[in-house]
C-alpha cells in the first residue's frame, strides 16, 4: 500500500494517534484497499441501492454521503479493514440498525461500515442463551423467538437495531424483571482495533466486558452478541390513545403507577405528543402475562378513550402494532406573534408528511433527535410540565416544521437498575430510582437543525429544574446514555466511571482507532 504524503508526514511528526485524514483521494483510496484485502465475503458498494441501504439512518439528519460503504461477511474481515483504517487514519462510522438519532454517530463522509451481513439468531436450547449478530433488529429476534417459547431483553418498539440499544444501556418491556439488555449479555464477539477477534466474558476480560455494556463502540466493533433467554408466552397490553379531556387523569395514573406499582410483569410508556400543534397523551401497557392481573391498570383503562386496542397478543404484535395506528386529521396552527426569517419558515406542511400519532416508525425519514433527563420520581407536578412543554415546544416549532413532539415516561421499579450482578459501564454508582424522561422531536427542514437542539436543550433543563424544585436530589443524575444528545459531557452519563474507562480504553486501543468513529469518545 501506498502511503500518501499527508500520511507519512504524520508519522514523521509523530501525531498519527490523534489525526484524521479526510483527503478525499486518501478516503477513495482506502476504500480500493480494503476492497482489495478482504474476503469474498464482503463487498464494497460506490453507489447503488445496496450503498443507499447502507447509509441509510431512520433519521435522515442521521444519515451521511459516505465515499463507500464495506459490508464485512465475517469478522476477520472486520479486523482487516480496522487494521488499515487505523493506519491511514481514515474517519468510517459503524452502522448496526442505523437507529443512532445523533448525526454523525454512526454515520461519515469517509468510510460507512453497514453490519448487515451479521444477522444470525441462533437459539441453543441447552444453554437457554440466544446469539445475535450485531445487524440484527429486535424485530427479527423476537420472530426467530417466538416458535421457541422464549424471547430476550430488548427493545420495546419496531426497528431498533440489537447493537446499539445493548452497548448503550436498554430499558425493555422486561426491565422490572431482569435488568436492562446490558445486563443479559453472556459475551460478546469482538474485533480490537488491532484486528485481533476475542470473545469477552466477565472471566475473560473483565475490564472490557465492564466497559462494552455501556461503553458503545470505543473499544472495537462488537459482531455478535450471546444473550440469556427467558421463557415467554403471551403477553396481555397495547396502546391507548386519549383525548385532551382525559390528560389530568393520565397524569395523575401515571404518576400513582410509578410512584406504586409492586408488580414487576407490569410496565407502561406514557407519552405526551405534539403533532402539527395539536396535543395528545398515549400509554402503551404491558403485563407479562396472558391474563391481566386485577387492578393493575385499572386506573388507566377507566379513561375515556379515542383508541383503545388492548387484549392478549404475542410480544411481537405489542412490538408491530405501535408502528401502525391509523392516520389523524390534524389542523395548523395560526401563525406565531413573533416575526419569524423568512429561511426559516416552511409555508405548508402537507397532511401526508404529518405522522400519526405514534412516536415509533411514524416518522421514519424525517430529521430527529434525542435528549433525556433522569429523574427519581414521575409526580404529577412533573408530568404536567412535561405536558406544559410538549404543547409549549409543539406550537412554537411548528411553523419551523417540527412536527412532531413526544416525552415518554417510562416507570421502572426502584430494584430494576439493581438486577444485574456485576458492574458495568452505564449506569454509574448512584443513589435511588433512576427514572428517564426521553424527548423526541422530529421535524422536515434542515435549516431547522440547531434549532430542535437549542429547543432540547432548553426543555431538558426547564424539566430539571422543576424536578429540583420539587425536592428531588438529580442535579448530577446518571443520564441514559441511549437517549443524551450528543456534546453531553462524559461525566453526565458515566460519573465515576470515566477514569476506569479511559483506562480501558487507552490499554486495548493505543492508536485511538476507534476514535475515528463518531459517538461518545474516552
Amino acid at each position: 500500500m501506498i502511503l500518501s504524503s499527508s500520511l507519512c508526514l504524520l508519522l514523521v511528526t509523530g501525531t498519527l494517534a490523534t489525526s484524521i485524514i479526510t483527503d478525499p483521494r486518501v478516503v477513495s483510496d482506502t476504500c480500493a484497499t480494503i476492497a482489495a484485502a478482504v474476503s469474498s465475503a464482503s463487498v464494497v458498494h460506490y453507489s447503488g441501492s445496496s450503498y443507499e441501504e447502507d447509509i441509510r439512518h431512520w433519521a435522515s439528519s442521521s444519515t451521511q454521503r459516505a465515499a463507500c460503504s464495506f459490508e464485512p461477511g465475517t469478522a476477520a474481515d472486520v479486523g482487516i479493514a480496522l487494521q488499515i483504517l487505523g493506519r491511514n487514519r481514515v474517519p468510517f462510522a459503524v452502522k448496526g440498525g442505523g437507529h443512532a438519532m445523533n448525526p454523525g454517530f454512526s454515520s461519515t463522509t469517509g468510510i460507512q461500515i453497514a453490519m448487515s451481513s451479521f444477522s444470525e439468531i441462533v437459539y441453543d436450547p441447552e444453554l437457554q442463551v440466544v446469539s445475535v449478530g450485531a445487524g440484527a433488529i429486535w424485530d427479527d429476534v423476537y420472530a426467530a423467538l417466538e416458535p421457541h417459547g422464549v424471547t430476550v431483553v430488548g427493545g420495546r418498539v419496531s426497528g431498533i437495531g440489537v447493537a446499539g440499544f445493548t452497548l448503550g444501556g436498554g430499558y425493555s418491556w422486561l426491565t422490572n424483571q431482569y435488568g436492562l439488555a446490558l445486563d443479559n449479555v453472556e459475551s460478546f464477539e469482538l474485533v480490537l482495533p488491532s484486528g485481533v477477534v476475542i470473545d469477552v466474558t466477565e472471566s475473560s476480560h473483565p475490564d472490557l466486558f465492564f466497559g462494552l455494556r455501556g461503553g458503545f463502540d470505543n473499544f472495537g466493533i462488537v459482531t455478535k452478541f450471546v444473550l440469556r433467554a427467558y421463557p415467554q408466552e403471551q403477553i396481555w397490553g397495547g396502546i391507548i390513545i386519549y383525548p385532551e379531556t382525559s390528560v389530568g387523569q393520565v397524569t395523575r395514573a401515571t404518576a400513582s403507577f410509578a410512584a406504586s406499582n409492586d408488580d414487576p410483569k407490569a410496565q407502561i410508556i406514557m407519552t405526551t405528543n405534539c403533532i402539527a400543534g395539536n396535543h395528545f397523551v398515549v400509554t402503551t401497557l404491558f403485563y407479562d402475562n396472558p391474563d391481566l392481573a386485577p387492578g393493575v391498570f385499572d386506573d388507566f383503562l377507566d379513561i375515556p378513550a379515542l383508541i383503545k386496542d388492548v387484549k392478549t397478543r404475542s410480544l411481537l404484535s405489542l412490538i408491530l402494532r405501535a408502528s401502525s395506528l391509523p392516520e389523524v386529521e390534524s389542523s395548523p396552527l395560526e401563525s406565531s406573534t413573533e416575526p419569524l426569517p423568512q429561511w426559516l419558515l416552511v409555508e405548508e406542511v402537507p397532511l401526508s408528511q404529518l405522522p400519526p400519532p405514534a412516536p415509533v416508525n411514524a416518522t421514519l425519514a424525517m430529521r430527529g433527535i434525542f435528549n433525556t433527563v433522569t429523574v427519581k420520581q414521575y409526580s404529577v407536578e412533573l408530568i404536567e410540565a412535561a405536558i406544559n412543554e410538549s404543547i409549549h415546544w409543539g406550537q412554537t416549532l411548528m411553523p419551523y416544521s417540527g412536527v412532531f413532539l413526544s416525552y415518554d415516561f417510562t416507570p421502572v421499579m426502584p430494584s430494576a437498575p439493581k438486577r444485574a450482578s456485576t458492574p458495568s459501564a452505564w449506569p454509574p454508582a448512584y443513589e435511588g430510582t433512576m427514572m428517564p424522561i426521553v424527548l423526541y422531536f422530529a421535524w422536515i427542514s434542515e435549516f431547522s437543525d440547531d434549532m430542535m437542539h437549542r429547543a432540547t436543550r432548553q426543555s431538558t433543563s426547564t424539566l430539571l429544574d422543576k424536578a429540583v424544585s420539587l425536592g428531588q436530589d438529580v442535579k448530577d443524575a446518571p443520564l441514559y446514555s441511549n437517549c443524551a444528545l450528543f456534546d453531553t459531557p462524559l461525566e453526565r452519563m458515566y460519573g465515576n466511571n470515566v477514569e476506569r474507562l479511559k483506562k480501558i480504553k487507552n490499554q486495548v486501543d493505543p492508536y485511538n482507532v476507534m476514535n475515528l468513529a463518531g459517538g461518545f469518545k474516552f
